[in-house]
């Protein structure tokens, strides 16, 4: 099976929806200049085809009371897929942690947690990141304001040539 060709409409779509989400179908195809039921179309194939993650609100952290940002630099001990997968599925199971990549240099995992104030924290750290097997050392740092914290991701040059471009 051929793999999805996209185009300049794919890309209008996307990066519409990127910066809003909650756009109506009807205003989104007067948005990328397409009828609603071709637009409909294309949207769904963007979803289905997994460009489209999902969809959701964003959430105002100091509103909430979760005023405090950390990135945690993880090393780990036994580089092996094993500890890795181990690793991950300890810190996808901790609530605070909105944010986790596997990374290059000095430090084997980045990790994003957002937390109501430095006691959380050291609680999290401590009691839950510390205590996950393989993980052998920790740095910490903190966000002192956020300025730009999501998206969008920059489509200009997507999709690439070889790719349906219209």
């Amino acid at each position: 099976m051929p793999s999805p060709q996209y185009d300049r409409v794919d890309r209008a779509i996307l990066d519409h929806l990127q910066r809003f989400g909650r756009t109506p179908n009807v205003d989104l195809a007067e948005a990328v200049g397409l009828s609603p039921s071709a637009c409909l179309r294309r949207t769904k194939a963007l979803e289905e085809a997994g460009l489209i993650a999902g969809y959701r609100a964003e959430l105002d952290h100091e509103r909430l009371g979760l005023g405090l940002t950390a990135f945690v630099a993880l090393k780990v001990a036994g580089h092996s897929r094993a500890a890795s997968r181990a690793v991950e599925e300890a810190l996808t199971a901790i609530p605070a942690v909105v944010a986790c990549h596997v990374v290059s240099g000095e430090a084997d995992f980045l990790v994003e947690a957002v937390l109501p104030d430095l006691a959380a924290y050291e609680r999290v750290l401590l009691d839950r990141i510390l205590a996950i097997p393989h993980v052998v050392d920790a740095h910490s740092t903190f966000a002192i304001r956020s300025v730009l914290s999501r998206g969008p991701l920059p489509l200009d040059d997507w999709p690439k040539r070889g790719q349906r471009n219209r």
